[in-house]
């Protein structure tokens, strides 16, 4: 085992270099880059804009304005017709669009080694700086929501295996269905109407992780006023992921609890309890575990957007899409780069947890 931790540990170094170079080339050709999102601006106020530009001051903007007039044209960026070409220069070089996409995206790699992301283009901080300031956010939403999920779901839907058919599984698959067909963010929006003082009780705060006195609270207080603010989002986003992974467990137990060696387990005696907790939760319990570094990359990274927005709630998931709206380079690649490694490491602890829960399992000798 420790030769094929140390294998797949090996393998994330070509495996994040494959993914960044494919989505670098998807987003170089994907048009309104960083400095067509300039242009833009300064379509909108040319003087404000250009003042903003470094190595262009504000004795250059009458320059820029009287080039604008006289009509000069740039056509290699879309919108650029009447721009001064040196102020099209400035832009480039200012966001390193003045080297080739090859020579950026080994410098980048380079940086990448080292964990620098380099800076936001549009907000003057570093992307670590961002990802270290959102990322508290996104892992209480996502570590939350998952725990809570498996704590209800997997004795749930054991229950639901083992009362196959009776009134039990019937009424609770109903309310299973109906809690699956709700999209978490309309969920989030029922329980803020209902909780969260839209127009009944307002019983939850709706604003940040914590309360703006929280350094002064007491470690009790600080622990409840944490959960008093994450309750909401972390209901709201556990919701659909909990319909789901219930009856994954009760599907796969009861696909165990059909096989021979069930029959046969019972048939020496074993008490209902041993049959289940000794021989049928180890098998049935693989397919549950496969399915988690998934559902907690998903919840840290996707599922997370809009419920950020409902509960203002600023975490990665709303950074990467503002990032990639604003074509902020830096940002998205940085996110990228952390997401990635973040999935191939929690994916080596899927496999890892496998062995946990069957030790009959050997990637090792599978040459994985």
């Amino acid at each position: 085992m420790p030769s094929y931790i140390l294998r797949r540990l090996l393998l994330i170094i070509p495996t994040l270099f494959g993914i960044m170079l494919v989505n670098f080339v998807i987003v170089q050709a994907a048009p309104g880059g960083p400095v067509e999102q300039m242009i833009s601006r300064i379509r909108h106020s040319e003087l404000d804009a250009t003042s903003r530009i470094s190595g262009v001051g504000a004795s250059d903007v009458g320059a820029h304005a009287a080039a604008i007039a006289q009509g000069n044209t740039i056509g290699s960026y879309r919108g650029a017709q009447g721009l001064d070409p040196q102020l099209i220069h400035d832009i480039e070089k200012m966001y390193g669009f003045d080297k080739p996409a090859s020579e950026r995206f080994w410098m980048m790699i380079k940086q990448y080694l080292h964990f620098d992301f380099g800076k936001s283009f549009f907000r003057d901080e570093s992307v670590s700086s961002l990802v270290f300031q959102k990322l508290p956010v996104s892992i209480s939403l996502g570590l939350w929501t998952t725990l809570l999920m498996y704590l209800v779901s997997i004795p749930l839907g054991i229950r639901k295996a083992v009362r196959n058919g009776s009134a039990f599984d019937v009424w609770t698959s109903v309310v299973i269905i109906i809690g699956y067909s709700i999209p978490s963010f309309l969920f989030a929006i029922l329980l803020v109407i209902l909780f969260g003082g839209g127009s009944y009780w307002h019983l939850f705060p709706l604003r940040g992780l914590v309360s703006d006195n929280w350094a002064e609270l007491s470690l009790w207080h600080k622990a409840t006023d944490y959960f008093w603010h994450i309750a909401l989002p972390v209901t709201a986003m556990a919701m659909s992921g909990f319909a789901q992974l219930t009856m994954l467990t009760r599907n796969s137990f009861l696909d165990e609890i059909g096989k021979q060696y069930v029959m046969t387990a019972r048939a020496k005696g074993l008490s209902e309890r041993d049959v289940l907790m000794k021989h049928v939760f180890r098998n049935a319990m693989l397919i549950v575990i496969a399915g988690f570094p998934g559902a907690l990359l998903k919840i840290l990274f996707t599922s997370s957007l809009l419920i950020e927005v409902i509960f203002s709630l600023d975490g990665m998931g709303l950074l990467g899409f503002e990032a990639a709206l604003n074509r902020d380079y830096p940002v998205m690649f940085g996110t990228l780069f952390v997401f990635t490694l973040i999935g191939l490491l929690f994916n080596l602890l899927g496999d890892i947890t496998y062995v946990l829960v069957d030790p009959r399992i050997d990637f090792a000798k599978r040459g994985n």
